[in-house]
């Protein structure tokens, strides 16, 4: 089986990636180890909800998956609430204030991927391997050869690895990951609301963790707490009643009484830095090349961001036949480069300045919290580059 690109990894950010390069002229492959499904039971909610920025949307637009979504499921938020543990200080950022729309939409996850693979499937120049499993992979001058656990081969100018924090391609190229674990654990839930959230996202900084409650449609709301594992397995062990009372508590009754619709779940936090995004005949994006804290909720969208550049490049490539060569790739990690450590630095420090009961550090944080929001041409600035 002979390829131009091959993608390991058929998530959101590999299917968005793979579908944003088909004006290209180029032989796609995207193989997955799951069966891409387009089927999604709605008698309840995903647990995992993402934050898509304006940006993101209109690139899933151009992919052809953002419309295949069920506008019922999606929610915009229109305006953000920062607070400081001081439970004084704030910082609030609205779409109407920066000349927008909405600040962001916010999706169920399974819904996103659904949508994706229904456009995947329906794609005539990308063809799907799966379920397949990688067994190896040889990086050659002229070519990849890649050895799938069934024993079929393909070869490939170019492999892109978006197959996660934990990438396979990554380990097999040999690049280097710095890796660093936040001690921390998001906790995820969706609650029924007493109160309208009326499109507003809140977060609020306190001694333990990040706290914060974004809309969904109606009545309803989706918790992330990145707080000390611990804490984490505190908050798992409570009953649907206790939860929901604990998260009432630390949310100062913000949207009223709460009732928990999906059970908790967590996922572990780390940041993880890689070495490089290319090398010859090879391109990492989405997790694979990048971990961040989600405090922010950029961390999907930088992944998006990751798909839509290198789709760029690769589709602009000109007389370029080869899109594997090196000096093309490197054209992707120049472009992304700024875009990938000003997001790193910025959450890192954050996590960082928020994690800790030094008096002084806590009132330097709470003060540029009141500081920034006194500048509404800062503010405007700080959602433009959000946002994109």
């Amino acid at each position: 089986m002979d390829f131009d690109v091959v993608v390991i990894g058929a998530g959101l950010v590999g299917a968005s990636f793979a579908l944003a390069l088909q004006t290209a002229g180029l032989r796609i492959a995207v193989i997955d180890t799951l069966v891409p499904s387009t089927s999604v039971a709605r008698d309840d909610w995903d647990s995992r909800i993402y934050a898509i920025s304006p940006g993101s949307e209109e690139f899933l637009q151009a992919c052809g998956a953002w419309q295949l979504l069920d506008t019922a499921r999606l929610c915009a938020v229109e305006d953000m609430h920062v607070i400081g543990d001081d439970e004084i200080s704030a910082l609030n950022f609205g779409a109407y204030a920066a000349g927008m729309r909405e600040l962001a939409v916010t999706v169920e996850s399974r819904e996103l991927q659904s949508a994706l693979w229904q456009a995947l499937m329906e794609a005539q120049h990308v063809k799907v391997i799966a379920p397949a499993a990688c067994h190896e992979l040889v990086l050659e001058a002229a070519a990849v050869q890649l050895s799938l656990a069934d024993g079929r081969s393909l070869r490939a100018r170019l492999i892109v690895g978006a197959d996660g924090a934990d990438s396979w391609v990554r380990t097999q190229a040999g690049l280097k990951v710095d890796t660093r674990p936040y001690a921390q654990t998001a906790v995820v839930a969706n609650f029924a609301t007493a109160q309208a959230h009326r499109g507003v996202a809140t977060q609020w900084f306190q001694r333990k963790g990040v706290l914060a409650l974004l809309p969904l449609p109606g009545e309803r709301a989706s918790m992330v707490w990145s707080t000390a594992t611990a804490h984490a397995q505190e908050l798992l062990a409570l009953s649907p009643n206790e939860l929901a009372m604990r998260v009432v508590t630390a949310s100062h009754g913000k949207l009223g009484d709460l009732r928990v619709i999906t059970p908790a779940a967590a996922f572990p936090l780390r940041m993880q830095r890689v070495q490089r995004l290319v090398m010859p005949r090879l391109a990492l994006v989405g997790d694979a090349a990048h971990n961040v804290h989600p405090l922010a909720g950029q961390g999907v969208n930088l992944g998006f961001r990751d798909a839509r550049e290198l789709a760029r490049v690769l589709t602009a490539r000109g007389a370029q036949n080869d899109c594997g060569d090196f000096a093309l790739l490197r054209r992707y990690e120049r472009a992304r480069k700024e875009d990938i450590a000003t997001m790193q630095l910025t959450t890192d420090t954050l996590q960082r300045l928020f994690d800790t009961d030094n008096a002084p550090l806590a009132k330097l944080r709470n003060f540029g919290l009141r500081l920034v929001n006194r500048q509404s041409a800062l503010k405007n600035l700080l959602v433009r580059q959000a946002v994109g």
